[in-house]
Protein backbone atom coordinates (compact mmCIF):
# COMPACT_ATOMS: atom_id res chain seq x y z
CA UNK A 1 0.00 0.00 0.00
CA UNK A 2 1.23 3.34 -1.32
CA UNK A 3 1.73 6.34 1.95
CA UNK A 4 -0.56 8.79 1.43
CA UNK A 5 1.27 12.09 -0.13
CA UNK A 6 2.08 14.98 2.63
CA UNK A 7 -0.57 17.68 2.21
CA UNK A 8 0.96 20.64 0.75
CA UNK A 9 1.67 23.62 3.50
CA UNK A 10 0.86 26.36 0.90
CA UNK A 11 -1.98 25.83 -2.17
CA UNK A 12 -2.76 27.87 -4.58
CA UNK A 13 -6.44 27.09 -6.10
CA UNK A 14 -7.08 28.89 -9.53
CA UNK A 15 -6.16 32.36 -8.23
CA UNK A 16 -6.16 35.70 -9.95
CA UNK A 17 -5.85 39.21 -8.73
CA UNK A 18 -7.34 42.45 -10.48
CA UNK A 19 -6.24 45.59 -9.60
CA UNK A 20 -7.28 48.71 -11.72
CA UNK A 21 -8.02 46.76 -14.56
CA UNK A 22 -4.94 44.89 -14.98
CA UNK A 23 -4.13 41.11 -14.86
CA UNK A 24 -1.62 41.31 -12.40
CA UNK A 25 -2.10 37.20 -11.85
CA UNK A 26 -3.75 34.65 -13.78
CA UNK A 27 -5.40 31.35 -12.80
CA UNK A 28 -2.41 30.43 -10.40
CA UNK A 29 -2.74 26.50 -9.15
CA UNK A 30 0.64 26.00 -7.21
CA UNK A 31 1.66 24.09 -4.18
CA UNK A 32 4.30 24.28 -1.67
CA UNK A 33 5.45 21.62 0.42
CA UNK A 34 6.88 21.21 3.72
CA UNK A 35 10.17 21.73 4.36
CA UNK A 36 10.80 23.27 0.98
CA UNK A 37 12.19 26.24 -0.69
CA UNK A 38 10.43 27.27 -3.55
CA UNK A 39 11.91 29.88 -5.73
CA UNK A 40 9.50 32.36 -7.79
CA UNK A 41 11.56 33.41 -10.39
CA UNK A 42 10.71 35.83 -13.20
CA UNK A 43 10.96 39.81 -14.25
CA UNK A 44 9.51 42.78 -12.62
CA UNK A 45 5.39 42.34 -12.99
CA UNK A 46 5.63 38.88 -13.41
CA UNK A 47 3.53 38.73 -10.43
CA UNK A 48 5.55 37.41 -8.05
CA UNK A 49 5.49 39.43 -5.08
CA UNK A 50 1.94 39.35 -5.26
CA UNK A 51 2.00 35.58 -5.22
CA UNK A 52 3.95 35.85 -1.97
CA UNK A 53 1.55 38.53 -0.47
CA UNK A 54 -1.34 36.33 -1.20
CA UNK A 55 -0.17 34.11 1.44
CA UNK A 56 -0.47 36.69 4.64
CA UNK A 57 -3.34 37.92 2.85
CA UNK A 58 -1.19 41.46 2.34
CA UNK A 59 -3.57 41.42 -0.94
CA UNK A 60 -6.72 39.02 -1.20
CA UNK A 61 -7.69 36.88 -4.52
CA UNK A 62 -9.89 38.26 -6.86
CA UNK A 63 -11.08 34.89 -7.34
CA UNK A 64 -9.30 31.50 -6.05
CA UNK A 65 -8.46 30.50 -2.87
CA UNK A 66 -5.00 30.40 -1.01
CA UNK A 67 -4.95 27.41 1.43
CA UNK A 68 -2.59 27.14 4.40
CA UNK A 69 -1.84 24.38 6.40
CA UNK A 70 -5.10 22.89 4.32
CA UNK A 71 -7.48 25.64 5.51
CA UNK A 72 -8.55 28.63 3.23
CA UNK A 73 -6.44 31.98 5.06
CA UNK A 74 -9.53 33.69 3.91
CA UNK A 75 -10.77 32.36 7.25
CA UNK A 76 -7.92 32.98 9.43
CA UNK A 77 -7.88 36.15 11.98
CA UNK A 78 -5.66 38.17 9.49
CA UNK A 79 -3.32 39.52 12.46
CA UNK A 80 -2.84 35.70 14.10
CA UNK A 81 -2.31 34.77 10.16
CA UNK A 82 0.39 37.51 9.79
CA UNK A 83 1.90 36.85 13.52
CA UNK A 84 2.52 32.81 12.25
CA UNK A 85 4.27 33.75 9.06
CA UNK A 86 7.83 35.41 8.89
CA UNK A 87 8.08 37.63 6.36
CA UNK A 88 11.31 39.33 5.00
CA UNK A 89 11.89 42.03 2.34
CA UNK A 90 14.80 43.61 0.23
CA UNK A 91 14.30 46.76 2.47
CA UNK A 92 14.36 44.84 5.89
CA UNK A 93 11.97 47.66 7.42
CA UNK A 94 13.24 47.23 10.64
CA UNK A 95 11.85 49.65 13.69
CA UNK A 96 14.34 52.61 13.05
CA UNK A 97 13.63 53.21 17.43
CA UNK A 98 13.88 50.27 18.25
CA UNK A 99 17.51 48.36 19.01
CA UNK A 100 18.48 45.36 17.36
CA UNK A 101 16.92 43.52 20.28
CA UNK A 102 13.70 45.05 20.32
CA UNK A 103 13.28 44.79 16.94
CA UNK A 104 13.67 40.95 16.83
CA UNK A 105 11.97 40.72 20.47
CA UNK A 106 8.93 42.49 18.90
CA UNK A 107 6.47 39.42 17.55
CA UNK A 108 6.96 37.62 21.13
CA UNK A 109 6.70 40.23 22.95
CA UNK A 110 2.92 40.93 21.68
CA UNK A 111 2.62 37.68 21.35
CA UNK A 112 2.82 37.56 25.58
CA UNK A 113 6.28 35.80 25.65
CA UNK A 114 7.58 36.53 29.31
CA UNK A 115 10.56 38.91 29.27
CA UNK A 116 13.23 36.24 30.54
CA UNK A 117 11.65 33.79 27.19
CA UNK A 118 12.11 36.99 24.66
CA UNK A 119 15.62 37.99 26.02
CA UNK A 120 16.76 34.00 25.55
CA UNK A 121 15.33 33.99 21.97
CA UNK A 122 16.81 36.60 20.73
CA UNK A 123 20.11 35.84 22.32
CA UNK A 124 19.99 32.38 20.41
CA UNK A 125 18.33 34.12 17.25
CA UNK A 126 21.31 36.33 17.35
CA UNK A 127 23.74 33.32 17.43
CA UNK A 128 21.96 31.82 14.75
CA UNK A 129 22.47 34.47 12.34
CA UNK A 130 25.77 35.31 12.81
CA UNK A 131 25.77 38.17 14.87
CA UNK A 132 27.77 39.73 17.86
CA UNK A 133 26.22 39.93 21.20
CA UNK A 134 27.17 43.82 21.47
CA UNK A 135 25.16 44.60 18.63
CA UNK A 136 21.74 44.00 20.24
CA UNK A 137 21.85 47.64 21.59
CA UNK A 138 22.02 49.40 18.50
CA UNK A 139 20.15 50.52 16.12
CA UNK A 140 19.38 49.62 12.49
CA UNK A 141 21.40 52.87 11.30
CA UNK A 142 24.03 51.84 13.38
CA UNK A 143 24.43 48.12 11.36
CA UNK A 144 25.70 48.00 7.81
CA UNK A 145 23.01 46.65 5.15
CA UNK A 146 24.65 42.59 5.55
CA UNK A 147 23.92 43.19 9.07
CA UNK A 148 20.39 44.90 8.96
CA UNK A 149 19.20 41.88 6.46
CA UNK A 150 20.71 39.12 9.46
CA UNK A 151 18.85 41.11 11.87
CA UNK A 152 15.21 41.16 9.15
CA UNK A 153 16.27 37.03 8.86
CA UNK A 154 16.39 37.23 12.72
CA UNK A 155 13.14 39.07 13.68
CA UNK A 156 11.31 36.69 11.11
CA UNK A 157 12.06 34.03 12.53
CA UNK A 158 11.64 35.06 16.25
CA UNK A 159 8.15 33.29 16.81
CA UNK A 160 9.48 30.27 15.29
CA UNK A 161 6.81 30.22 12.38
CA UNK A 162 6.72 27.56 9.73
CA UNK A 163 6.19 29.30 7.07
CA UNK A 164 8.84 31.94 5.84
CA UNK A 165 8.45 34.29 2.83
CA UNK A 166 11.00 36.23 1.31
CA UNK A 167 11.24 39.01 -1.43
CA UNK A 168 14.30 39.56 -2.62
CA UNK A 169 15.92 39.80 0.93
CA UNK A 170 19.65 40.04 -0.79
CA UNK A 171 18.97 42.23 -3.90
CA UNK A 172 20.16 44.97 -2.60
CA UNK A 173 23.52 43.97 -0.88
CA UNK A 174 27.14 43.89 -2.54
CA UNK A 175 28.13 40.72 -4.27
CA UNK A 176 30.25 39.68 -1.74
CA UNK A 177 27.86 40.02 1.35
CA UNK A 178 25.24 38.71 -0.88
CA UNK A 179 27.06 35.31 -1.38
CA UNK A 180 27.84 35.33 2.21
CA UNK A 181 24.46 35.52 3.13
CA UNK A 182 23.07 32.99 0.64
CA UNK A 183 25.45 30.24 2.22
CA UNK A 184 24.61 31.32 5.84
CA UNK A 185 20.77 31.29 5.00
CA UNK A 186 21.32 27.65 3.48
CA UNK A 187 23.41 26.40 6.10
CA UNK A 188 20.52 27.39 8.63
CA UNK A 189 18.04 26.24 6.40
CA UNK A 190 18.97 22.57 6.68
CA UNK A 191 19.20 23.00 10.74
CA UNK A 192 15.31 24.43 10.53
CA UNK A 193 13.66 22.87 7.83
CA UNK A 194 10.91 26.14 6.97
CA UNK A 195 8.92 26.37 4.27
CA UNK A 196 10.12 28.66 2.53
CA UNK A 197 9.28 30.69 -0.24
CA UNK A 198 11.46 32.71 -1.94
CA UNK A 199 10.68 35.71 -4.64
CA UNK A 200 14.06 36.21 -6.99
CA UNK A 201 14.79 37.65 -10.35
CA UNK A 202 18.18 36.23 -10.20
CA UNK A 203 18.33 32.50 -11.83
CA UNK A 204 21.59 32.03 -10.24
CA UNK A 205 19.96 32.75 -6.82
CA UNK A 206 17.06 30.91 -7.88
CA UNK A 207 19.49 27.40 -8.68
CA UNK A 208 21.52 27.74 -5.61
CA UNK A 209 18.64 28.43 -2.99
CA UNK A 210 15.52 26.71 -4.15
CA UNK A 211 14.00 23.21 -4.07
CA UNK A 212 12.30 23.72 -6.79
CA UNK A 213 11.93 26.82 -9.61
CA UNK A 214 8.68 28.41 -10.25
CA UNK A 215 9.05 30.55 -13.30
CA UNK A 216 6.64 33.38 -14.01
CA UNK A 217 6.02 35.43 -16.78
CA UNK A 218 3.09 37.99 -16.88
CA UNK A 219 1.16 37.20 -14.41
CA UNK A 220 1.24 33.13 -15.37
CA UNK A 221 3.05 30.44 -14.04
CA UNK A 222 5.27 29.12 -16.74
CA UNK A 223 6.87 26.13 -15.22
CA UNK A 224 8.04 24.26 -12.30
CA UNK A 225 10.98 22.28 -12.42
CA UNK A 226 14.05 21.96 -9.84
CA UNK A 227 17.47 23.37 -10.47
CA UNK A 228 18.99 20.15 -12.55
CA UNK A 229 15.55 19.97 -14.49
CA UNK A 230 15.29 23.61 -15.31
CA UNK A 231 19.03 23.76 -16.54
CA UNK A 232 18.21 21.60 -19.24
CA UNK A 233 14.91 22.31 -20.00
CA UNK A 234 13.71 22.98 -23.34
CA UNK A 235 10.82 25.63 -22.28
CA UNK A 236 11.61 28.18 -24.67
CA UNK A 237 11.17 31.16 -21.23
CA UNK A 238 13.80 28.50 -19.20
CA UNK A 239 16.04 28.36 -21.96
CA UNK A 240 15.81 31.70 -22.24
CA UNK A 241 16.78 32.53 -18.47
CA UNK A 242 19.50 29.92 -18.82
CA UNK A 243 20.88 31.42 -21.79
CA UNK A 244 20.94 34.80 -20.07
CA UNK A 245 22.92 33.69 -16.92
CA UNK A 246 25.59 31.55 -18.85
CA UNK A 247 28.36 30.26 -17.40
CA UNK A 248 28.09 28.79 -13.39
CA UNK A 249 24.73 27.99 -13.39
CA UNK A 250 25.54 24.02 -13.75
CA UNK A 251 27.84 24.42 -10.22
CA UNK A 252 25.19 26.47 -8.81
CA UNK A 253 22.76 23.85 -8.98
CA UNK A 254 24.81 21.36 -8.03
CA UNK A 255 25.64 23.52 -4.42
CA UNK A 256 22.50 24.37 -3.65
CA UNK A 257 21.51 20.68 -3.58
CA UNK A 258 24.75 19.25 -2.12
Amino acid sequence: MQPTPAAPVIEFRNVSYHVAGTHVLRSLTLEVQRGEILALLGRSASGKTTTLKLVNRLVSPTSGEVLVNGAPNVNAEVTRLRRSIGYVIQEVGLFPHFTVAQNIGVVPKIEGWPQPRVRARVEELLQMAGLAPELASRYPHQLSGGQRQRVGVARALAADPQILLMDEPFGALDPLTRDELQREFLSLQRRLGKTVVFVTHDLREAMRLGSRIALMEAGKLVTILSPDEFLRSTDPWAAAYVKAFGDRLESIATEGMS
